[in-house]
């Protein structure tokens, strides 16, 4: 799984053709999510995926400065649901959590679009399929 949200997270990064970053990511369990979720978003439960930057904006800092935080728990979970493998999930959390540092915003429905239909030619380049929809390559007929 490790290795899948690399190539996710520098395929993110490649496309957008950032030279400098410094991300990190941590795997916690829902209990661990939710009190995260509650803490910075005040909402109750766990979540997929937040995202959390770290740019102060200094000189020679790197472009992109943050920290991704996903629930391997929900992404198992999900994995299962939508009939694909779990570096499929995970890697689709890691790049929408990377595209919250990048600036994407999901908060309405025109934007959230657009920021899937990027999400979905990321996951794609990796042969992942479009994750969201639960076309993942395992589902797809060859």
């Amino acid at each position: 799984m490790k290795a899948g949200i690399r190539r996710a997270l520098q395929a993110t990064l490649h496309r957008h053709e950032v030279r400098s970053a410094r991300v990190s990511v941590a795997c916690v369990d829902d209990e661990q999510m939710a009190t995260l979720n509650r803490k910075y978003l005040g909402h109750r439960g766990p979540t997929d995926v937040l995202s959390f930057d770290l740019c102060d904006g200094a000189e020679g800092d790197p472009a992109v400065d943050g920290e991704i935080v996903l629930s391997v728990a929900t992404a198992r979970r999900e994995a299962k649901r939508r009939g694909h493998s779990i570096v499929a999930e995970a890697s689709l959390y890691a790049v929408h959590g990377l595209l919250h540092l990048l600036g994407y915003d999901d908060h309405d429905p025109r934007r959230a679009a657009k920021m899937h239909r990027v999400e979905d030619e990321i996951l794609r380049s990796l042969d992942l399929g479009t994750v969201r929809t639960g076309e993942s390559v395992s589902r797809r007929r060859v």
